[in-house]
């Protein structure tokens, strides 16, 4: 027999903005390409060739920078998951390391402080336990999140009775 399972009553996946798209970053290297070769035309003109090869490796390590960037920022991922069970936050960093909360949901409590810097912080507390949820989210969407996550817990907290002899 299979244990009943739990009942969804909130979810929320939020990952970082993601822009950069390949054509982008063809479009971006192209011109950071031509901006380089401005400066080592200037230089090769002047007979100072043994500059060229570090303007290259300038190119290269900007290039390799932006990649390594746009890669690491897809793995960031953060779910707060509110089930009958309790809360629950699943943070994965940009090194793919799972960090997982469970938190009492029936204590939560949801916490926005719109004056921190970065559009505020968002904080969930429960039990003496603090976490920060939704770093990468923008004010306004701290804010619809904050929301929607207090609304969730409220309704967590009440539970809707179904006594067919009441109908």
């Amino acid at each position: 027999m299979t244990p009943p399972r739990e009942t969804v009553l909130f979810e929320a996946i939020s990952t970082p903005p993601q822009s950069f798209t390949l054509r982008g970053f063809r479009v971006l290297a192209g011109l950071l390409i031509l901006a380089a070769a401005i400066p080592a035309g200037i230089f090769f003109a002047l007979g100072a060739w043994p500059v060229l090869p570090f303007i290259g490796l300038e190119v290269g390590a900007a290039l390799a920078a932006l990649l390594w960037h746009a890669r690491a920022s897809r793995r960031i991922s953060e779910m707060v998951l509110l089930t009958d069970a309790g809360l629950s936050i699943r943070h994965v960093d940009h090194r793919g390391r799972v960090v997982r909360s469970v938190l009492d949901a029936y204590w939560a409590k949801v916490e926005w402080d719109e004056a921190a810097p970065r559009g505020g912080r968002l904080w969930i507390k429960s039990r003496g336990r603090t976490l920060e949820i939704g770093r990468h989210l923008s004010a306004p969407e701290k804010a619809e999140l904050a929301e929607a996550l207090r609304g969730a817990l409220a309704r967590a907290r009440r539970p809707d009775f179904d006594n067919p002899q009441l109908r």
